[in-house]
This record gives structure tokens, sequence and C-alpha cells, in this order.
């Protein structure tokens, strides 16, 4: 190992360099052995293909960029400009990244005629597709060794979270997929002989370890075309050993059922055990445990709280949920019942036990159709596609739109040069108020406020820095929370130190320069806009929250600015956590109970009172025509339809009229797939915590999508597919940095504004990818331009060339 070893420090000594190592020169093609589609596709005719590292500690990806001929960039900009594409904007037409993970089967070979190549499998594509990467002639051949052992030990890294440097040779046999041929791409070049021809030597050693490879070339062998030979299969996910089952109370319930666990590899629900016992007891105060026990073996035992994720689906007599290790891992298991009145009672003793636990409340003292609300809720409303064409619900294509670094380095004397994106004062981002009336987007940074530019091609240009967010007296403060106001001339600024008075910041003038004293006993738990479009008028009023209080506050009152005539005060503490209003003004209020209510005006008792679920609401948007109320949970979203169906209120909203005893909304609880949250969970280490979801929104646009954000990953809903129970109606992207903050840019729900730790972005939705196992496992880089002009530590967009890189953060 003494040549592996030392190859290994030279290659990933400086973690200040983002390549590991590159291939300067080659061809990339997608090879479809079994495809109707065609045999093989030249990809990229002149590329390059690098290893690089992400902000992601032991995640590694393998990156092939198109390299231009002089003109041939210029060129393509005027035809994707024609196009429509704006900007000119670089997409997956100029690179392609892949995380290098075991699932890809990297591998390696010399063919006769000296033509040296690179595989792996199209993880999105169909069985037996993959990409080869055909390396030039010019290329060192010690270089092609080391590429080859470099993607070996980023495997390993990956898999087992460590450094390569204690791994043994026996380590790296697992990642050497010699038995794997590599069928060769067509159109042949005259170099490179046919899929059946002998004389194929691999790069990184065949059954030896990878550092053989440097010491001696491998007997060839024959290899049988890869058309005929099937894919190997990965090792399956193995059953975590099982908790200690503590000691029961009380059985709420316990039923017969099949077993099946989520397969990473596989993407599938594999069966452990035809037959095996699910038990949910009460083993404390407020304290719950679902055990699942075989014949042979205990398979799991874990706690029912929110974060198992549970989802219903009586169709396929099916429950399915989350399972967490103490060490974190995640797990997606299925339970499948032998009939529906079994379920019905395993479900009824789950959400029991959730039930309780969440609310410390017995299940018994509920009335009966707020338990049954509860029970509807939890039941999979997305399973299987609807009836009818799916071109019905799709979206018009758009060009896709690389997403341009924005960093948010505010140093009011930087230069052209200083492209640091992070300050070393230990503040991130933390808000994100996006404008109505201008387009600029403005993002909270500790006691800063960056303001940035919405440009004609739906870009981000870095536009002025406020520097210091104090108080009238001088006093520096960090925004809890901020709403643009008064035709985003000003900014309403909340101290957490404050807790009974709010601040007017003047953004012309960059400063607060008004205390607004709200009340003397009444603190301010959150505030609203007056209506959905307030802040593009002159309004002055807007609401304000306390825990167990409603009312409107007026800046323009002397003294104390809450309008004591429209106050409505709870004797009980209703615990309010966030409010949102309709066009008309109508008020939608969520709390930390998890529960609705919906107002018409301010001052009097709710019309209607929407039960909840469980889980507190942290966040609350509505439509603007009060159609749809949009709650958001830390592990779920609530989509709530507050329009009467029937009785003499039908064609009311809840907000006007009182729904029937009987005749509640159905709720719509939005949540990931239980495998793609586990999948999730295992990539990352974060636990799924939503951020407050928004419906896309502007005065001439309609409501069509909802977007969120958890851990590194934004999600956005179709709002049209939600409602037609499509399944998995959301795409994703993720990023290699928690997502602090997110937003539609106001008008339309093309485009999404992304605040990072230490970045801002406007990204084209069409960018979005649906929920896989390599969308999920493989972060977008940031970056995507050139080094921008004056104070923006930035890039603007445009096509990057290798040598644009520039310390970009990942």
């Amino acid at each position: 190992m003494f040549m592996l070893r030392n190859v290994g420090k030279y290659l990933f000594g400086d973690t200040s360099k983002e390549t590991i190592i590159e291939i300067p020169q080659g061809q990339l093609y997608l090879v479809r052995p079994q495809s109707p589609k065609g045999y093989s596709e030249l990809i990229f005719k002149d590329a390059a293909a690098t290893i690089r590292r992400t902000a992601q500690e032991f995640h590694y990806q393998l990156v092939i960029q198109r390299a231009y001929e002089e003109g041939e960039e210029e060129l393509l900009e005027d035809e994707d400009g024609e196009d429509g594409a704006e900007g000119g904007l670089a997409s997956d037409k100029d690179e392609k990244t892949f995380l290098l993970d075991q699932s890809l089967h990297f591998r390696c070979e010399i063919r006769e005629g000296g033509d040296k190549v690179f595989a792996w499998r199209d993880l999105s594509g169909d069985p037996g597709d993959l990409y080869e990467f055909v390396c030039d002639q010019s290329n060192q051949a010690s270089m092609v060794h080391t590429f080859g052992m470099a993607a070996i030990q980023c495997q390993y890294e990956r898999k087992y979270r460590r450094s390569h440097e204690s791994a043994t040779e026996q380590d790296f046999q697992q990642f050497q997929f010699t038995g794997d041929a590599i069928p060769t791409a067509s159109p042949v070049s005259p170099r490179t002989p046919k899929a059946t021809s002998p004389g194929r030597t691999s790069l990184v050693g065949r059954g030896s370890a990878a550092s053989s490879a440097l010491a001696k070339e491998q007997t060839p062998t024959k290899s049988k075309a890869a058309s005929k030979k099937p894919l190997p299969k990965e090792d399956p996910t193995v059953a975590p050993v099982s908790a200690t089952n503590p000691e029961s109370l009380e059985i709420l319930t316990r039923e017969t059922a099949e077993l099946h666990l989520f397969d990473f590899a596989s993407g599938a629900f594999i069966l452990q055990d035809p037959l095996v016992t699910a038990t949910v007891s009460e083993v404390g105060k407020w304290q719950y445990w679902l055990q699942i026990t075989g014949k042979e073996r205990d398979w799991l035992g874990q706690p029912v709280i929110a974060d198992i994720n549970p989802v219903f689906n009586f169709e396929y007599l099916s429950f399915i949920f989350n399972h967490y290790t103490q060490d974190g891992s995640a797990y997606s298991w299925l339970l499948r019942f032998k009939d529906q009145e079994t379920e019905e009672k395993f479900q009824e003793g789950l959400m029991q036990a959730l039930w309780e636990q969440l609310n410390q409340i017995k299940w018994t003292k509920t009335k009966d159709d707020d338990r049954e609300y509860v029970l509807e809720a939890f039941q999979d409303l997305a399973m299987e596609d609807a009836p009818g064409g799916a071109g019905d619900l799709e979206e018009a294509e758009e060009e896709d739109m690389d997403d341009g670094q924005r960093s948010e380095h505010y140093d009011s004397d930087e230069s052209e040069e200083d492209v640091n994106t992070k300050e070393d004062d230990g503040n991130v981002n933390s808000q994100l108020a996006v404008g109505y009336k201008h387009d600029r987007s403005f993002v909270v940074r500790g006691s800063k406020i960056g303001v940035f530019k919405h440009t004609p091609n739906n870009n981000l240009e870095f536009s002025t820095n406020i520097s210091k967010v104090e108080t009238p007296h001088g006093k520096l403060f960090s925004p809890k929370k901020v709403m643009l106001h008064c035709e985003d001339s000003s900014m309403v600024l909340q101290n957490a130190d404050n807790p009974n008075s709010l601040y007017r910041m003047d953004l012309e003038y960059g400063k607060v320069v008004d205390e607004w004293k709200v009340h003397d006993d009444i603190p301010v738990t959150t505030f609203a806009p007056e209506n959905k479009f307030a802040q593009m008028s002159k309004e002055q009023t807007f609401l304000g929250l306390s825990h167990n209080a409603l009312y409107r506050i007026d800046p323009r009152l002397a003294g104390n600015k809450l309008v004591e005539s429209q106050l409505k005060q709870y004797a009980s503490k209703n615990d309010f956590s966030a409010a949102a209003t309709t066009e008309q003004g109508y008020i939608a209020v969520a709390s930390n109970k998890g529960d609705i209510r919906m107002f018409d005006r301010l001052g009097i008792n709710a019309k209607t009172h929407i039960p909840a679920l469980g889980e507190a609401i942290i966040g609350l948007d509505v439509s603007a025509d009060g159609r749809w109320v949009l709650g958001t949970c830390r592990t779920y979203l609530l989509l709530i339809d507050a329009q009467q169906k029937e009785g003499k209120n039908a064609g009311k909203l809840g907000f006007e009229r009182s729904f029937g005893k009987d005749s509640k909304p159905q709720p719509r609880r939005l949540g990931l797939q239980p495998s793609h949250v586990a999948q999730f969970q295992h990539e990352t280490g974060v636990p799924l915590s939503f951020t407050p979801a928004r419906f896309n929104t502007g005065l001439e646009s309609n409501e069509t999508s909802i977007i969120t954000a958890t851990g590194p990953f934004i999600v956005t809903w179709n709002l049209k597919k939600v409602l037609a129970g499509r399944k998995d109606p959301y795409t994703i992207k993720r990023y290699a940095e928690e997502v602090k903050a997110d937003n539609f840019k106001f008008g339309s729900d093309k485009n999404v504004i992304v605040a990072l730790p230490n970045e801002v972005n406007m990204v084209a939705k069409q960018s979005f990818k649906k929920p896989t196992r390599e969308s999920i496992a493989t972060p977008v880089r940031i970056g995507g331009g050139r080094r921008s002009s004056g104070r923006l530590a930035g890039r603007a967009s445009g096509r990057l060339g290798r040598d644009d890189i520039v310390n970009s953060p990942y």
C-alpha cells in the first residue's frame, strides 16, 4: 500500500482545493445496450473528467464538463437565446455530475490499441445503461491509473464516513467492478476494437488492491457483451438490531402483518418476514412504543413520535413509517395487513398513541368527528396516479437555468478579486423578504441586511448593504422577524429583546427611524400584513398576535399602537404561532397546539375552528381568494380547502360562514414519502424539519405551486397534481448546505429565491428534479458564472469554463 498511501496524500491532502484530479481530454458517451432508442449516443465530443470535493465531508463527485472549440461557445449561446433561454445560461448540456457512490459500479479498462475507458451506471436510465468516458490518447497512463484509484478512495470514504488512509487492500476490493463488461461505444473510433474483442486490461486491478494498478497491468481477460450479462446486484439494505422493548403498561393495539424493509440500492420494499406481530403500547406517562416481533427475532422497537412519519394506504392494506436507530440512521418499513378491518384497528391504536404523545390529552376525551379528522389526514391521498392523461397536469417545458452564486460578503470596500463568500463574524443568513412592489429581495444576516435586485433575466444582483440594524437609541440588534411594508419603502422589524415593541426601518435611508410601542402588557409573538397584497399599497395598519390575543396595530396612534376596539383576547393560552391574510383581508391564525382559526374580521370569535392533528404549526399561508389554507408543521404540510361544498352555505368560505358540525373540510396532509425521508436522513444525517411553506403569489397569477425546504433540500409541490391525487407530486433540489429561507419570486412560480448560510440565489423551478436516489444523494454545485465587478463578491450569470472556477463554494 506504500504507493497508494503516497498518492492518497497527494490527492486528498489540500482540502482548500475543490478539484482532486482531472483528465483534461476525452469523449463522453451514453451507451444503451438494450434500448430501442439506439445503441449509444455521443454526449460530449470534447470533455474533461474531474473528481471534486463537496462541502459535505467524505462526499465526492465525478464531473464531466464539456469543452468548447474556439467560437463554438458563442455560437451555442446565440442558439440558446433563439430557443428562449435567457442570458445563454449553462445547463446540463455543459456539465454532468455524478455522486461517487458504490452504486455507480465505476470501473476502468485498457483496450487493444491503447484506449483507456472509464464506465459507470446511468442510475436514472434503463437497466444496463451506462456512461463511458474514453480518454484521449494524449493523457498519460499514470494519470489515468491515479484517477481510477482516486475514485475508489472516494467511494470508500463515502461509504464508511472516514479517511481512506486507514483502509486495507481487502477494503478496496468491494469497489472494483472488473466483472462488469464495458461495451464499446459507437460511433467506433479507428483505435477502438469491437465489444467482443479480447485484450482488455483493468486500470485499477482485477481482484487485487487498487495500488497494484500502479505497479503493473493485469493479465488480459475475455469479456462477454454487456447486453447479454445482467448487472450485478448491490448488497441489500440490512435491518438493524432491534432496541430493547420497555415494560408495557397498556396495550393499545396488537395486530399481525407482513413486514417489508425499504432497500436503498433497489428503491423497493423487500419482504423480511411473512408474519409479524405489531404492538403499540403505553410505556410511561405520555410515552408510547411500537414493537414488531417475528417468530425468530424482534425486528424493531421505537418510540411513537411524529418523526415516524406514518402513512396509511387502505387500497394496498399497507402502513409505511420511518424508523430511527440510536446512531441516527433512518430506515423505512412497510406493514401489509390481511384485510381493511385489521389495518383500521392498528391505525386507531397507533394514532391514539401519537395523538396523546403530542397533545398530552387522552384520545377518548376528543370528539368523534375530531378523531375521524385526524385518522383521515394520515391516510395516503397520493399513492397512485389518478386516471386520465398525465399531460394535462404537466407544466409547459422551459429551459433549465443554472443557478449562479450570489455571495453575501457585505464588506463595503471589497474589490473585484475579493471572492470570499463567508464572513468571520459567526453570523449566517437567517431570513428572506421578497419585494412585491419593486424587484428586490432582502436577506437578514445578524445585524446586517443585504439588498438584492431581481434582474430581467431572472438572476439576483447585489444592490447595497445595510450594515447596522440598530434601535433609534443606537443599540445594535439582530431582527427576529421582518416584514416589508408601505409599498416596500419600509420594513417592520422585531427585536427579541423587546417583545412589546416593533421598529420601522426606512429602506431609502437604510436605518431604523421609529420604535412602535404596541402595548404595556401584551407582547408581539408575530405579525402579518393587513391583507395579502398590503405591502404594495400605502396601508399603514397590520395584524399582531400574542400567545392568546389577536389585534390590529396602527402606527399612527399616539402612545401605544394596539387598537383596543379590535382586540380579541382569549382567557386560555391558545399559544398562537402564525397568521396569514387573504386579498380581502380575511384572517387565518394557527397555534403551537396545531389548530387553525378562520376570521372574517378582527374583534370577534372565529367563524371556523380546524382541530389539531398534533404537531405545532410553525408557518401559515392563504391563497389570495381564501380558498386554500396552508399550514406548516415540522414533518408535514397541511392543505385545507376552505370552501364549503354542501348545505345552506355551499360556495361560501370558512372565513365567512361556519362549517356544519359534520362537514369540516377534509385535510390534505402533504408529506414526503417515508422512503424519501429515510433516504434524506441516510444521505445527510439531518432530521426532517420544514421551513414555513408558501404559495406562489401575484396580482395576476393563481396559486399553482408550494415551496418549502428541509435541511439542504428545497421541495416544491405542484398544486394541480396534489388535488388530482397524483403520486409523488413534488420535486426537489439539493444543496450542500442547509437552506435557511426560500420563497417564490413575486408574480410567478417559475423562479425561486434561496438563502443558504452564506449565499443567496435565484433558481429556475424547472431545475428541480423528481426525488430519486441520485437526485437525493447529489448536491447541486453553487456557481455558474464569472465574477462580477463592484462590491458583490459573487458571480454573474453566464457559461462557466474550467478556468473560471475560482474558490467557488460547493
